[in-house]
């Protein structure tokens, strides 16, 4: 969310990726530009961090630059329930350091959100599609409503490694590994400045309730946090054995002394 996230990616994630052994990062960055989509440049500031894909959601046009991430970018995903013929790619197999190939897919749901295709349908096919490349398959699913949300996952139990929510900015405290091997997480949060709703200035957004008339929803600056969610996942079989919440303060700056 806006520079204090990318500030907290930028800090946090180097001793997070050595603290944790992790081999893949995934984040959705739909946000990372002033708080409303994504750029080239916020983009390219997000892999410096450590970050390996870059997923996205329905902010995901709010930036007329994101046309050269959807042609020219491998490591970010649109909603794969685009229509066909949308620039981009909803999915993508990865494969870092000799490790196992990743298969990961950027979803969008459709409860309270604009209309896409059917997730539930789409899914099915890519999945089928994937498994011919890769057991381990992760999901970034953007949605609003919490049973949109597992219901797919229950869907795909056993067929993907994991499937994470996103959107909300609300982590979830409901991580868990279903029965067929799927580790699921309705929201994994969001990075940025908690201090705020839901990343921005307390004050605009009680008045547009107050009042009904528009304001400026600026980024607000403190109580920065980097949020998310491990997933430890049996290279062999696809299927998750641990997951865990992740939510890191960055520590304020230390004011300038005369």
């Amino acid at each position: 969310m806006g520079e204090p996230g990318r500030r907290a990616v930028s800090e946090l994630l180097p001793r997070l990726r050595r603290q944790h052994g992790v081999d893949l990062v995934i984040a959705n960055g739909e946000n990372s530009a002033g708080g409303s989509g994504i750029t080239p440049k916020t983009a390219e500031e997000i892999f410096a961090a450590g970050v390996d894909i870059i997923t996205s959601g329905d902010h995901l046009w709010d930036q007329k630059e994101v046309i050269g991430l959807l042609q020219n970018e491998s490591r970010f995903l649109r909603p794969l329930n685009y229509p066909q013929g949308t620039p981009g790619q909803g999915s993508v197999v990865y494969q870092a350091n000799n490790q196992a190939p990743v298969a990961i897919v950027n979803l969008q749901g459709r409860t309270f959100m604009p209309d896409l295709e059917n997730p539930f349908t789409f899914i099915r096919a890519e999945v089928e599609r994937l498994r011919q490349k890769t057991n381990i398959i992760f999901i970034d699913l953007h949605a609003e409503a919490t049973s949109e949300k597992a219901a797919l996952a229950r869907m795909l139990d056993g067929q993907v490694s994991a499937v994470i929510g996103t959107h909300t900015h609300v982590q979830t405290a409901d991580e868990q590994i279903f029965p067929g091997g799927t580790a699921f997480l309705s929201d994994a949060g969001f990075t940025g400045p908690h201090e705020s709703i839901i990343g921005r200035e307390i004050e605009p957004v009680i008045k547009r309730f107050l009042t009904l008339q528009p304001q400026r929803f600026a980024v607000a600056e403190n109580g920065v946090k980097l949020q998310g969610a491990v997933v430890e996942i049996n290279d062999h079989t696809g299927k998750a054995m641990n997951i865990q919440r992740v939510s890191e303060v960055l520590a304020a700056a230390k004011p300038k002394q005369d």
